[in-house]
């Protein structure tokens, strides 16, 4: 894959030579069918909440706006939900046999974004209000546990064998997910963190949740656990791909686009996949780029920085090779994803449509 070295704002991902071009179409639809089969249950197990949790919970989902009126809010771009159902599928179950998997997958991500904005003081996600800043800290908090219960309660009470597996790989993820964001947050505290720390943070991250979308759904529809781990594998690398391109995009993505600030990651002091492969490139602006980080961990001054300084550190991260890195990475890891499809006998329409949707990942440009 290569990336854009053009100023902020413009395309970061583009299509990796030699891999075909996404069918954006097809891509759509596989999401929009995501969002369709969902989210009336999405809905429904939002509506078991407690008052104000269920408003609160409705406002994260862009389901109504901050004064409780009916909004179009954008819910994300639905992969995990996608997933979940041709997982069904690759198992030769139908898509909505994947469906309570992919509602439970979705209720753990959220209620790990709910607890993201607080931790990292994000103050908009989607182009809004994060909840925190809305409805406080402790609503962020009990929704965000209130859904993480949810999503085991959606699929244990199936009552069957294939569901009880289903949450024990739902349980696992969570748990590496939630090791991540600590692995997250202390990473920012310290002034080096090697390549391998923070691939085995992104893998625990988002890895593990995208490799239970895209398991879950066969689970659910009887498939062995073979197939199960094989489409985990997929899905493991798949989501580290994913971070990759989210890396790109949290230091040079558009705001427009992303929703966040600019230089996002960098405002967080992030030691995201740019900044340590930067530092660990030699060099020097990667010697410049490890000084003023050094100097950073030591300073009360950061949250005073101009935009100026968050673009010169930035362009060090480029300069030094972090930002080529990172897209070679993110296409490492596709190629990785898709190479674990040829392992799992599937219809070929299935290994079609995940392969686009891995493309879909890679390419995207929020």
């Amino acid at each position: 894959m290569s990336v854009s070295t053009g100023t902020r704002g413009e395309t970061v991902p583009t299509v990796p030579p030699g891999n075909p071009a996404v069918d954006t179409a097809d891509v759509s639809a596989l999401l929009e069918r995501g969002r369709t089969l969902s989210t009336p249950v999405l809905r429904a197990a939002v509506d078991r909440l407690a008052s104000p949790m269920d408003t609160v919970a409705a406002y994260h989902f862009g389901w109504i706006d901050a004064q409780g009126n009916p909004a179009d809010g954008d819910g994300g771009k639905a992969v995990r939900p996608a997933l979940a159902l041709l997982s069904a599928e690759a198992a030769g179950a139908a898509p909505e046999v994947g469906v309570p998997g992919a509602v439970a997958v979705e209720l753990v991500h959220n209620f790990s974004l709910l607890h993201d904005d607080l931790m990292d003081g994000d103050e908009q996600r989607r182009h809004r209000d994060t909840v925190w800043k809305v409805h406080g800290p402790a609503q962020a908090i009990l929704v965000g546990d209130a859904l993480f219960a949810l999503a085991n309660e959606i699929l244990l009470e199936l009552g069957t064998v294939e569901a009880g597996r289903a949450t024990r790989r739902l349980t696992t993820a969570s748990r590496k997910l939630i090791d991540g964001q600590a692995q997250d947050i202390s990473y920012e505290h310290r002034e080096r963190v090697t390549v391998e720390e923070c691939l085995e943070m992104e893998g625990n991250k988002t890895g593990a949740l995208l490799a239970c979308a895209v398991s879950i759904g066969a689970v659910l529809g009887g498939a062995d656990d073979r197939t199960a781990d094989k489409l985990e594998e997929y899905g493991y690398h798949l989501g580290l791909a994913f971070q990759a391109v989210d890396d790109l995009l949290g230091i040079w993505g558009d705001p427009e686009a992303t929703g966040k600030q600019t230089w996002s990651d960098l405002r967080q002091r992030k030691k995201s996949l740019p900044v340590v492969a930067a530092l660990a490139a030699g060099g020097e602006a990667s010697e410049r780029l490890g000084e003023l980080l050094a100097a950073d961990a030591k300073s009360n001054d950061f949250d005073t920085f101009s935009e100026e300084e968050f673009a010169f550190r930035a362009a060090l991260i480029e300069e030094a090779g972090g930002r080529e890195w990172t897209s070679q990475e993110a296409r490492r890891q596709h190629a990785v994803a898709i190479e674990a499809l040829n392992e799992v006998d599937m219809p070929a329409r299935v290994r079609a449509q995940l392969t686009a949707l891995a493309d879909f990942v890679v390419v995207r440009k929020r």
